[in-house]
């Protein structure tokens, strides 16, 4: 089963929060939090971590104890875990982690307009027609961002990530409401899954999320990770 965890990252602002988590990581993420400059960036960063650490607890793993390796195109691998596959994300507040033993990539953005210059540019024919038969500017903007983070967990799955043209494949919403893809990167069927944002946050900011793998074995759910001390 594909396992997504959640953590709103908004719970390290407290400074000594903060370091309190970024021990319990391993060196390799402290490396990669400390190259960054920006303080949200930072916390983006260190909640990822967090969540793959709670996932990788239901493999009996800790997180600081995993050594990484950089596939071809970039996308970290756990070197003695080859068998455990994961997929990290953030935007603005949130950070994310998909698991399992199959092949997963996943995306979370936060909704916002102003953005339909980038669909016209990224997106294919048939993913902008089920754009523009949005009701309003409210909903063609979440349509928009559905298609955004279907698009780039693909790109994360395949491991290909921005080496794969955005417009060489497609997100086919179905009139049906099934959803599929149209590529030509591999014989493989994918399947992809939306996700709500857990109740339990109490955001009032949309967010879309969306996970991609070949086995269509998804949690119905994202956990959610909420610190304690």
């Amino acid at each position: 089963m594909i396992k997504t965890y959640v953590i709103n990252t908004r719970q390290l602002e407290a400074e000594a929060v903060f370091h309190k988590m970024l021990e319990s990581v391993s060196p390799y993420r402290r490396q990669k939090i400390a190259l960054l400059k920006n303080d949200n960036d930072k916390r983006r960063s260190l909640g990822a971590a967090i969540a793959l650490d709670k996932a990788l607890g239901g493999y009996g793993l800790e997180e600081r104890a995993m050594e990484y390796e950089l596939g071809s195109h970039g996308k970290p691998f756990l070197r003695y875990h080859p068998e455990i596959h994961f997929s990290l994300s953030h935007s603005k507040d949130y950070a994310m982690c998909s698991i399992g033993n199959v092949d997963v990539g996943n995306d979370i953005e936060w909704v916002r307009g102003g953005k339909e210059k980038v669909a016209k540019r990224f997106f294919a024919a048939e993913e902008l027609a089920w754009i523009e038969k949005a009701s309003d500017l409210e909903e063609r903007d979440e349509r928009m961002f559905q298609i955004w983070t279907m698009k780039e967990s693909f790109l994360k799955v395949t491991g290909l990530g921005m080496s794969l043209s955005l417009k060489d494949f497609a997100v086919v919403m179905e009139e049906n409401g099934n959803i599929t893809l149209r590529q030509s990167v591999d014989d493989k069927k994918y399947y992809i899954k939306e996700y709500a944002m857990p109740p339990v946050f109490n955001e009032q900011v949309a967010y879309k999320i969306a996970v991609c793998s070949p086995d269509s074995d998804f949690a119905p759910n994202p956990e959610q990770i909420v610190l304690t001390f």
